[in-house]
Formats: structure tokens, sequence, C-alpha cells
């Protein structure tokens, strides 16, 4: 069964940074594309970024240029890398797998990140 783990979250002030981390176990990673998922309260989740099983990488227009997607095979691990934090950054944010020969996408647990004025 494939599992997925967020860390990393926390409380920084805006203008700050801060870097998540999602580890798969239970399937080889190299086979999954991954995504990073947002969700503020009140609001619908939403796309933030996807980095693909070859390294290729899209971004929310809402992030692009602040925030770095990455994916270490070896650690079976994404990142996402968060600088120049806004308060609008604020929301539990969740990894996301799809992997080959699965039918369905794998969530995380979600990991809360909360941005100050």
């Amino acid at each position: 069964q494939v599992q997925l783990a967020e860390s990393g979250g926390g409380s920084v002030q805006a203008g700050g940074s801060l870097k998540l981390s999602c580890v798969v176990s239970g399937y080889a990673f190299n086979n999954c594309a991954m995504a990073w998922f947002r969700q503020a309260p009140g609001k619908e989740r939403e796309w933030v970024g996807s980095i693909s099983r070859f390294d290729s990488r899209g971004y929310a227009d809402s992030v692009k240029g602040r925030f770095t997607i990455a994916r270490d095979n070896t650690k079976a691990t994404m990142y996402l890398q968060m600088d120049n934090l806004k308060t609008e950054d604020t929301a539990v944010y969740y990894c996301q797998a799809t992997c080959l020969m699965l039918s369905t996408p794998y969530w995380g647990q979600g990991t809360q990140v909360t941005v100050s004025s």
C-alpha cells in the first residue's frame, strides 16, 4: 500500500521560508508523478505544483517564482521549498502521488503552514 507522509510545516512571518518534505513508501517512488496541493480554511483544495517522473515541473501562477519543487528518488522524497511566503499561503499542504499501474492517486495527511504578517 502506498503511503505518503508530509513534514516541515510550521509558522513563519511573511517574507520567510519553509521547506516541506513528502516521503513515499510502499511503492517504487521513481514510478510516481508527484504534486503538492493546499487547502486554506473555507476554500477548496488547489493545485500548487507538480514534478513528473522525469523531473518536468509546473507551478500555479500564485506561487511561480517563489516555490520550488524537487525530488530525490534515492530517498523516495519530494520537497517543496517555499520562499518569500505571503499570508495568503497559509493552508494545509498535501502531497499527492500518481503512480504507474495504480488506478487512483494517493494523498498524505497534510501539514499546516501558517504565515503571519
